[in-house]
């Protein structure tokens, strides 16, 4: 999964390789991206290149060729989770308290605060207003409720600052699922899971982050992602 600007800066190269035959320079990349320094791009080129989308072509001028490219820009699927995103405008108040309700293929979720994508925060439990999401979205079984991100640890998993996501409760969770994560009854963070001999992995999409381990009792499955809906 990309973020934004490894998604502006691969559509880019993309179309000026199309058009010219050769990439653009770093200048032009910095240019394109409106970034203030070649040092962000450098970060941008080695990540898609880790990510297998380009390759970097040694002893060459401009050297970097574009390996694949993500649905988004014409490229084949790829397999794993990709969220299903709904993008839209904020709402600018509280939704009626009917949750669950469907109107217009429409469902009303309960928001329930905010969950940290980053260092955990304390625990939520308190409905803060309403939410609607469309109802393909959901599970076909179980309860449904919605969280507005904060933090960066999940964002190549395409999890920005600021989304809403929406979980499906449940307490059960295999390896790579990203879900709810209570940690020692009063912390909870939003993370990929894996279980490690006895242990609880719970690992960023970020690598400025470091995957927590802990003891398998110390962590408590709240529910797992089934999507977003990003505003704007």
């Amino acid at each position: 999964m990309l973020t934004k600007k490894q998604l502006d800066l691969l559509e880019f190269i993309h179309k000026r390789v199309q058009r010219d035959g050769v990439p653009p320079s770093f200048d032009e990349m910095k240019a394109a991206l409106d970034l203030r320094s070649k040092s962000g791009i450098h970060r941008l080129i080695t990540g898609l290149e880790e990510r297998g989308f380009i390759r970097r072509l040694a002893h060459r001028a401009r050297a970097i060729e574009v390996v694949r490219l993500p649905e988004s820009l014409g490229g084949e699927p790829t397999t794993g989770f990709s969220p299903r995103v709904i993008q839209g405008d904020k709402p600018s108040g509280a939704r009626p308290a009917n949750t669950n309700s469907v109107t217009a293929s429409a469902v009303d979720l309960p928001m329930m605060g905010r969950i940290a994508a980053g260092v955990p925060i304390e625990a939520i439990s308190h409905v803060e207003n309403q939410v609607a999401v469309p109802s393909q979205m959901l599970s076909s079984s179980g309860d449904h409720y919605a969280l507005e991100v904060r933090g960066d640890s999940m964002i190549d998993a395409g999890i920005n600052d600021g989304d809403v996501v929406v979980i499906r409760e449940t307490a059960a969770a295999d390896d790579g699922d990203i879900v709810v994560a209570l940690v020692e009854d009063h912390e909870a963070t939003l993370k990929r899971f894996f279980r490690r001999s006895g242990a609880i992995a719970l690992e960023a999409a970020n690598p400025a982050y470091e995957t927590r381990v802990l003891p398998e009792h110390k962590v408590k499955v709240q529910g797992k992602l089934v999507g977003l809906i990003r505003t704007y």
